[in-house]
């Protein structure tokens, strides 16, 4: 299967809340990483399970699935009920159909809002 099936896959199956499935898709000793707030996941079942327990609310629009190789970049947006949206850019590596690795940057829109000195030169969108 290409790997951007798999990525594809993966969101699919976390928007169905599939959590069984989720697992099938990754790497016993998957380890992924969410550089903003500074953790590391190490595991499948470490993986699933943040996901799982996540509050309800949400779902998952993907927006772009970027190939390259067994290198599968994602976007996605993940609206929440009382959460607000959320945007995240995934960096996810991919061997024999399992995903071994991922490096998530996760952020809310509106976090990082636009300085006043930019406004000359930008559009808002």
């Amino acid at each position: 299967m290409e790997p951007s099936k798999t990525v594809q896959m993966l969101w699919d199956r976390m928007q169905d809340r599939d959590w069984a499935g989720v697992g099938e898709l990754l790497a016993h000793d998957v380890v992924v990483e969410w550089p903003v707030s500074g953790e590391r996941i190490l595991g499948r079942e470490n993986y699933v399970r943040i996901n799982a327990e996540y509050p309800e609310g949400w779902s998952i629009k993907v927006l772009r699935i970027v190939p390259s190789g067994n290198e599968v970049v994602s976007e996605v947006e993940v609206p929440h009920d009382t959460m607000g949206v959320h945007r995240v850019a995934s960096f996810w590596t991919v061997h024999n159909d399992l995903i071994t690795s991922g490096r998530e940057y996760w952020t809310e829109l509106g976090a990082d809002p636009s300085p006043a000195w930019r406004a000359a030169y930008v559009e808002r969108i």
